[in-house]
Formats: C-alpha cells, structure tokens, sequence
C-alpha cells in the first residue's frame, strides 16, 4: 500500500511558476514510477508528465519544455516543477503511482487527493 500527498497548488497569474510536491509513504517508493495527472472541470483526467524509478522522465506536448518531473528517493517525493504557467493548465492536479505505467489513469494504482492549480490570465 502507497499513501501519496500532494501539496504546492496556488493561484497564480499566467507566466508564474509553482512547484508541486507529492510525498509518498508504504511500501517501496523507488520500486513505483510515478506521475501527474490534471483534471480540469468537466474534462476528462489527462496524462501530465511521468518518471521511472530511475528517473527517466515523459511528458505531455502540452507542458513539454515548461514542467519538469523529479523525485527524491531519499525523501519519498516526487516533484512537478510548472514554469511559464497558462491559464489552460488550471486544474486539480493528482499524483499517482504504479508498478507498470504509461499515460493511461487505468494504469495506476494509487492516487493521491489532489491539489488546485488556477492560472489567471
């Protein structure tokens, strides 16, 4: 069993950065890879950026060169820095983890509770 917590979400202007940070407790963190999703309202949860236990990491075209996805084996967490922030990035933004992962929600197995992100224009 994985708990996962996210924290970092704000209300910035377009342009600003945040850095969201999800720390992880159970069972063998630097076994899982590990990633972000976004829901926006009314839209459907998409795939935002992923990082294998090596650290390897894949990103979305839509936030590919502005978010960068880290993790700290040490401290069981894992990062999503978000520079140059639009307003189409406001969303809730979810950590998740799993043994065999792609873009694909259905692939993880656990998730955390999720934090708001709102970009003003």
């Amino acid at each position: 069993q994985v708990q996962l917590v996210e924290s970092g979400g704000g209300m910035v202007q377009t342009g600003a950065s945040l850095r969201l940070s999800c720390a992880a407790s159970g069972r063998a963190f630097t076994s899982y890879g590990l990633a972000w999703f976004r829901q926006a309202p009314g839209k459907e949860r998409e795939f935002v950026a992923r990082i294998s236990w090596s650290g390897a990491g894949t990103y979305s075209d839509s936030v590919q060169g502005r978010f960068t996805i880290s993790r700290d084996n040490a401290k069981n967490t894992v990062y999503l820095q978000m520079n140059s922030l639009k307003p189409e990035d406001t969303a809730v933004y979810y950590c998740a983890a799993g043994m065999v992962t792609d873009r694909r929600p259905s692939s993880y197995d656990y998730w955390g509770q999720g934090t708001q992100v709102s970009v003003s224009s």
